[in-house]
């Protein structure tokens, strides 16, 4: 089937362009879970499916192109996150709950322990993202610095148009883009890495759960001495893929506290600090470099992965461009 995917999200990663039902269905089953699928009114199927698969977290982009019915049985293992991006789906699930998404306005939460049916749109078109249990639940038990015991009741339908959920959808995206893009994320497992930490701290903000109000309270900071152990590991591990979990395991502190304790202390979040070391770590090597040296390649190992940015970056903690600085010292 001859299919135009250069313009499709994920379209470096094709997993399936058919239309079969049989092949479609055996395709999403590898990539997310066992279903049932039916092409409504007996329509002809234009499936593609692009996705990035991992153990820890998978990332899609489908579409049928006809409408179809997925039951979806309960997989016990992983939560799906269905961001519809164009058209429209119908949702029911096991418990009596129904749910409508439509395009970059709503998204559906699939719980590990519910039966799903989802009926598409012939213009549908979803992000899917599958996640562990295991994973999502120690990283809101990390935030929450004390256990999560069970299932994480998300309601089945969430609005993609509040500014969390938006977040989200932004986020999911940006990861799409960069996984698609030679060269970006997809060649940088530790930076991969942050950025689906960073989208799993979303969710739990934008998909409303049991948790909601508690993981929005404000915290408490902690006392200003347990900044500087934190400080200390980040000067000498800049160059290494730090996390706010990381951070603040070495202060014994819960990652919404260390947040606050930065906040109040420095007026400015554990992640911008670290960025202001890295960048303070990249003016040295420009200025002892005497323009022997390549800036992209400097910024890349001090984790700047878009030369723009970092250059706005630098120009708003110096006053002035890299490139300005390797000039005016290359002569030194």
């Amino acid at each position: 089937m001859e299919m135009d995917t250069v313009a499709q999200p994920l379209g470096r990663f094709p997993v399936a362009h058919t239309t079969s039902l049989e092949q479609a269905r055996d395709a999403v089953t590898r990539v997310y879970l066992p279903h049932d699928l039916e092409s409504r009114h007996g329509e002809e199927l234009r499936m593609t499916l692009n996705a990035v698969q991992a153990k820890r977290f998978t990332v899609g982009f489908l579409v049928y192109g006809a409408p179809t019915r997925l039951t979806m049985p309960a997989t016990d293992i992983h939560y799906h996150v269905n961001l519809t991006t164009r058209g429209s789906t119908y949702a029911d699930r096991q418990d009596g709950t129904r749910a409508v998404t439509a395009a970059r306005s709503s998204g559906l939460v699939l719980l590990p322990d519910q039966l799903n049916t989802v009926r598409w749109t012939a213009d549908a078109e979803q992000l899917i993202l599958r996640i562990p249990r295991s994973r999502l639940e120690s990283h809101l038990a990390d935030l929450l610095d004390h256990p999560v015991p069970d299932i994480i009741d998300f309601d089945f339908a969430f609005d993609l148009t509040t500014p969390r959920g938006s977040s989200l959808l932004a986020s999911v995206e940006f990861m799409a883009q960069e996984l698609n893009r030679p060269g970006g994320i997809a060649e940088m497992p530790l930076a991969r890495e942050q950025l689906e930490t960073f989208v799993l701290t979303q969710l739990l903000l934008a998909a409303p759960h049991p948790y909601t109000d508690e993981l929005i309270r404000p915290v408490d900071a902690a006392p200003s001495s347990r900044l500087r152990p934190v400080i200390d590991y980040m000067e000498m591990n800049a160059d290494e893929p730090l996390t706010p979990l990381e951070l603040a395991r070495v202060g014994c502190m819960s990652v919404r506290t260390l947040h606050a304790t930065f906040q109040q202390e420095l007026g400015m979040s554990s992640m911008a600090y670290l960025r202001q070391i890295r960048l303070d770590h990249v003016r040295a090597e420009l200025l002892h470099s005497r323009g022997q040296v390549r800036i992209t390649d400097v910024a890349l190992r001090w984790g700047f992965l878009h030369p723009s940015r970092f250059a706005q970056q630098y120009r708003d903690r110096f006053g002035e461009l890299p490139s300005d600085t390797v000039r005016r010292h290359a002569a030194d």
